[in-house]
Parts: structure tokens; C-alpha cells; sequence
């Protein structure tokens, strides 16, 4: 009998963290789960060592010549046989209760596609990300769901997995875009349950900032264009909400000197404003390039504004239009039939 969750490990020279994301699953509270790795072709010499002969409950290893993060996850998706999904970083590392609060939440609302949670990061930086809302528009204004989000297996491949052409990073804010524009829904679970290492140099990190952001940004917006075409502003007034949230949040921070969270374990005051810091910037600049983005949607809708009053102005046009109407006609009467 298949397990209910499959979690996708994918590995490229990463074998030093790896024995602490496999712990971190076989310690679940739910233990129906197959763990899936993939070893993308390492290098390093501790990695191929540790995978050479590497034995842990529920688990199997695959070898593939190196091809990028995308490509090994919907190689592992193939390989795959739970109903569901799960993305676990080789790094990163799962709280105990994950997937059996994720699971309880599937069985209690069969419609959902996916269920994401909170994610407390450590490592480089030490703060939690605490999004709300996984709809449309707010994807469209950033990435609300956890890479490791729990997902039905039928939504990822009803849109073809991840694409490859999103190497570069976001390719998981990527899928779920692809996911939700599919008419898919999902959810968020106000607490965490996930761990997040950030790494100086890392993948996401350099994917987060600078002209690799805005290029991703360009990707992002062409992909999905007929999504932002129509909810455009919607998403800029999330943006523009999101940047006065933060911007309340450090002043009130630094008013205050305190954490935003009382809990006894929330990070440290300068850990939290670094990380709220970080995340202003990354937004105000994606809030430029998406200003210029109006502007040009703007330009193109006043420029074919004039170009349709021009043709209904012509004289061709007002004297085709009795065969306009005689074309209308026949269509209307065999679409009755």
C-alpha cells in the first residue's frame, strides 16, 4: 500500500545538512510517508561518500546526472507514489506535527489543493514569516506559500510540475501561481511548522536580491500576463499594504525595543528588524518594477484605445455595418438550435 505523503528531497552537495532534514521527517507525530531522494549529481566528497551507501527508515535513494533543482523535483515526483507532496530542501528541516497537521486539515476540507503554514528561519537570519492569504492576488503580490507546502499530487501535475525555465529561483512561487490560476485552492496554518536554513550565497538568497529579483520579476509577469493584466492593481495595493505593515512593524520595534512576538522563544529584537529590513527592501524593489510594469500597461491600453476609435470612425467601418449585423444574426439563431 502507497503512503498518503511522499517527501522530495532533492541533494547537490548538501550531505552535510542531509542526516538532519531525514531525522527531522522520521521524527513526525504522522509516519505515513515515503522519503524520496534524489542526489543531483553532487561533487563534494563528503556527499557522494554519506549517499554511496546511505540506509534510513522509509527512504530510498536516486542517482542522476546534475540538472538543476526543477528538474530533480519532477524527476523525483516520478518516482514518487504518495497522494500527496512535499518539497523538503536538503538543508531545511520539518517540525514534528507537520504533516499530521497538514493531513488533519486535508481530511477536513477535501476541496483544498494544498496547505502551507509559518516558517521560523534560521541560520544566516533568525525570524518567522507568518503570510495569511494563498488567493490569487496575493500570489500575484508575492509568495504566501512555503516551498515545502503539503500538496496534492493531481494539482502538481495538472500543471506540469515545476519549470525548468524558473532554474534561476521562485520556482516554487512559480508552481503555486500555476496551481491557484488553475482554479485550485489552498490554505495557510497560522503556526510553525516548518525551519527555513538561510545561507549566505545561497540559491535563494541571490534569487531574493538584485538584478537576478528583478529578472525572475520580468519571468514572472510575462508567464503569468493574462493574471496580472486583469489584477494588476489588486496586487500593487497588496504590495503597497504589505511595505506599511513592515515599515509600522520597525518603528514600532524600535520604539519599543521588543520583538514582535511575546512567545519565549521568538528571535532576538536586531535578528527580527534585519530580516523585516531585508524584506522592505526586496519590496520596494519589486514595487518599481512593477510601477513601470503599470505604466506600460497603460501606454498599450491608451494606444489601442486610439487605434479603436480610429477604425469605428472610418467610413469602412459604417458601411460593412449591415453585414455585421446579418453576421450577428446567423449566429445568434444557430446558437439557439
Amino acid at each position: 500500500m502507497s503512503p498518503r505523503v511522499s517527501v522530495v528531497i532533492p541533494c547537490y552537495d548538501m550531505g552535510r545538512y542531509l542526516d538532519e532534514a531525514v531525522e527531522s521527517v522520521l521524527a513526525q507525530t504522522c509516519q505515513d510517508f515515503e522519503i524520496v531522494i534524489v542526489d543531483d549529481g553532487s561533487t563534494d566528497a563528503g556527499t557522494l561518500e554519506l549517499l554511496a551507501h546511505y540506509q534510513r527508515p522509509k527512504t530510498r535513494v536516486f542517482r542522476r546526472e546534475h540538472a538543476g533543482v526543477t528538474a530533480t523535483r519532477n524527476y523525483a515526483i516520478g518516482q514518487a507514489t504518495g497522494q500527496f507532496l512535499t518539497f523538503l530542501d536538503a538543508d531545511d528541516r520539518m517540525g514534528p506535527r507537520c504533516l499530521e497537521r497538514c493531513l488533519e486539515r486535508f481530511d477536513a476540507d477535501p476541496s483544498l489543493a494544498f496547505v502551507s503554514f509559518w516558517v521560523r528561519l534560521f541560520g544566516a537570519e533568525s525570524w518567522e514569516w507568518r503570510p495569511t492569504r494563498c488567493d490569487l492576488v496575493a500570489l500575484l503580490s508575492e509568495c504566501t506559500v512555503a516551498t515545502a507546502a503539503l500538496v496534492r499530487r493531481n494539482a502538481v501535475e495538472a500543471v506540469g510540475g515545476f519549470d525548468p525555465a524558473m532554474e534561476l529561483g521562485h520556482e516554487d512561487w512559480d508552481l503555486w501561481l500555476s496551481i491557484v490560476e488553475r482554479g485550485f485552492t489552498g490554505t495557510i496554518l497560522p503556526e510553525v511548522l516548518f525551519y527555513y536554513r538561510r545561507r549566505p550565497g545561497s540559491r535563494s538568497a541571490v534569487a531574493d536580491r538584485g538584478e537576478t529579483n528583478l529578472r525572475l520579476f520580468a519571468d514572472r509577469i510575462r508567464k503569468h500576463d493574462a493574471s496580472y493584466r486583469r489584477f494588476l492593481v489588486d496586487a500593487l495595493c497588496e504590495r503597497e499594504a504589505e511595505q506599511a505593515r513592515i515599515l509600522r512593524a520597525l518603528q514600532t520595534n524600535r520604539i519599543e525595543g521588543r520583538a514582535p512576538s511575546a512567545e519565549q522563544d521568538a528571535p532576538p529584537v536586531e535578528s527580527t528588524l534585519e530580516g523585516e529590513a531585508v524584506e522592505l527592501a526586496n519590496l520596494r524593489t519589486e514595487m518599481a518594477a512593477a510601477r513601470a510594469q503599470v505604466a506600460a500597461l497603460q501606454t498599450m491600453h491608451a494606444q489601442a484605445r486610439l487605434e479603436l476609435e480610429a477604425v469605428l470612425a472610418s467610413g469602412s467601418w459604417r458601411m460593412t455595418r449591415p453585414v455585421r449585423l446579418a453576421r450577428d444574426l446567423l449566429r445568434g439563431r444557430r446558437n439557439t438550435r
